[in-house]
């Protein structure tokens, strides 16, 4: 039998292609196709602007801690000094207080004379009063000084006379007496007033209200204060001419 031939050797494939690398514009990106689509590749634009602003986004970085401001120190120092100050001046304030327990000065009339009370007409009266008045200073260890003195005197709530004292100084549990001279000329009253203010004369019972307004300062050494005072004292009467006190009633208050 006669042998076959060998088969043919098939030729070696052909050599692939290399692509050459192609130099591609920095501003265009290059998108490579699937084989079996398009070999080709395309090319996009991306503008200067965007390109620009993504050269230009930082970093992410953690923030610097901020120095504080030397004024702001400053400030904050002083608020506390202040504060400080405040709080220790209070203390103190409270302790002096509490040691030397301030008191003020109490207001009195013990003894009035009515001389004199008589209608030039049915609504105008004139008047004459003397009283004493009494200021004492019950603290022991504060000294006390009246640097506005005035009095007044009301029927009912009608003012009938006035009169101020010249200021005056205090010392620690000392007593003061002034004599007070209130002369009431041709003062109006109302028709209601004036009925009961010669009522009273004719039943020998005539009552006043007697008004002080003092303007007071209180020395403890080197600590200087002042405050205003009220008193009120209601007051009875004889008729006049030889009008003595009967009863008194008196408040002091700030």
């Amino acid at each position: 039998m006669l042998s076959l031939p060998p088969p043919p050797s098939l030729p070696p494939p052909p050599p692939e292609k290399k692509l050459r690398d192609v130099p591609v514009p920095p501003n265009r990106i290059v998108i490579s196709k699937q084989p079996g689509i398009q070999p080709s590749s395309t090319a996009v634009d991306i503008p200067s602007s965007e390109r620009k602003r993504s050269r230009k986004q930082p970093s992410l970085q953690h923030p610097r801690p901020r120095r504080t401001n030397p004024v702001v120190w400053f400030g904050a120092v002083l608020c506390l000094i202040f504060s400080l100050t405040l709080i220790f001046f209070g203390i103190a304030t409270l302790i002096i207080y509490l040691a030397i327990k301030p008191r003020s000065p109490v207001f009195d009339t013990p003894n009035a004379n009515l001389n004199n009370i008589y209608f030039d007409s049915p609504e105008y009266f004139n008047g004459d009063l003397t009283f004493l008045a009494n200021f004492s200073n019950p603290n022991q260890k504060i000294d006390v000084r009246f640097e506005y003195v005035s009095i007044e005197l009301y029927f009912f709530d009608r003012l009938t006379g006035i009169q101020t004292l010249q200021p005056f100084t205090q010392r620690r549990h000392e007593t003061r007496l002034e004599s007070v001279h209130i002369i009431s000329s041709l003062v109006y009253l109302p028709h209601n007033l004036g009925a009961e203010l010669q009522k009273q004369v004719q039943s020998n019972k005539v009552i006043y209200n007697v008004r002080g307004t003092f303007r007071v300062r209180a020395s403890l050494g080197l600590i200087h204060y002042s405050y205003w005072l009220h008193g009120r004292c209601e007051i009875e009467m004889t008729g006049p001419p030889t009008g003595v006190l009967v009863a008194r009633s008196c408040k002091t208050k700030r």
